[in-house]
């Protein structure tokens, strides 16, 4: 079991930057893969970065690419998502989640376990 809580959300201007931090709590974090996704009002959940157990590999949506970066410290069991250029586009909200057996994957499915998610507000 892989218990998740996201931070570091709120409202920041276009351009502008944030970190988000996902810290997880029990024993299986440092074999999880993790990953960020977001959800707009009236849209799906889409992928934005996936990280692998080691943080040797990452994945990115396009249209982050460049601009956000996802890390990990699996000594302090969290994760994180530095995000730049920060645009009115990337209004969402931000969940973090753990896929036990992947290397880090884009696809909602594969992730067994979810934090409550934290909103992200750029306005335009």
């Amino acid at each position: 079991q892989v218990q998740l809580v996201e931070s570091g959300g709120g409202l920041v201007q276009a351009g502008g930057s944030l970190r988000l931090s996902c810290a997880a709590s029990g024993s299986a974090f440092s074999t999880c893969a993790m990953g960020w996704f977001r959800q707009a009002p009236g849209w799906e959940r889409e992928f934005v970065a996936a990280i692998s157990w080691s943080g040797h590999s990452t994945l990115y949506a396009d249209s982050v690419k460049g601009r956000f970066t996802i890390s990990r410290d699996n000594a302090k069991n969290t994760v994180y998502l530095q995000m730049n250029s920060l645009k009115p586009e990337d209004t969402a909200v931000y969940y973090c989640a753990a896929d036990p057996w992947g290397g880090g994957s884009s696809v909602v499915v594969d992730y067994d376990y979810w934090g409550q998610g934290t909103q992200v507000t750029v306005p335009s």
